[in-house]
């Protein structure tokens, strides 16, 4: 557990290639996806967080503090990063989505080392397609809060791709491609997926 992180389950989309639902209230082996991933990143963190656009009471039902993003059009998931760095009470917060029910459990502790290694402002997880080419993953990404600006800014300039503003940053990469890696950043889009 690293009490300077923050933790931020992304569950603010509007889960269009699900049908429209509200992706985090899906449920995954009997649990809602959203706490899944708040059941996997909370041992890891400090605090934690929930961004949503709908539902907030069914989300608020799991005693912790629900963030819509400050614009209402569905800005994508910085937006919701941009709602955590806004409430975050820690020098990092750790973004993670909701629809990825086996991210590491160590991933927290992983991101923060590559980017204390590299004196960098954010890190971002990285695996390996089917090819075995390294692949971004950028929706995990832990960033200081020092960059609220620079999101806010990119973010009102209409930016929308997380990997866009990442590379604009000073950003660490760690991979994870070890033995217990290779389903870590599957994630559920559309029912089938879920099934």
């Amino acid at each position: 557990m690293n009490p300077d992180i923050t933790g931020l389950v992304l569950a603010g989309g509007r889960g269009l290639r699900m049908g429209g639902v509200d992706k985090g209230l899906q449920e995954f082996n009997g649990t809602p996806l959203a706490l899944h991933a708040l059941q996997r990143l909370r041992p890891q963190v400090g605090s934690v967080l929930i961004n949503a656009n709908r539902h907030h009471d069914a989300y608020r039902a799991w005693g912790v503090p629900v963030l819509a993003d400050a614009s209402a059009d569905f800005a994508g998931p910085m937006a919701g990063v941009l709602a955590g760095l806004q409430h975050c009470t820690t020098p990092w917060l750790l973004a993670v989505p909701c629809d990825a029910p086996w991210f590491p459990l160590d991933l927290a502790s992983r991101l923060a080392a590559a980017a204390a290694r590299e004196g960098a402002q954010a890190a971002v997880a990285q695996d390996r397609d089917a090819q075995g080419q390294p692949r971004l993953q950028p929706v995990f990404c832990l960033v200081h809060v020092s960059l609220r600006e620079s999101l806010q800014a990119w973010l009102d300039g209409g930016g929308r791709r997380a990997r866009d503003w990442l590379q604009g940053q000073h950003t660490a990469t760690q991979m994870f491609d070890g033995p217990g890696d290779a389903q870590a950043f599957f994630n559920a889009n559309t029912p089938q997926d879920l099934a």
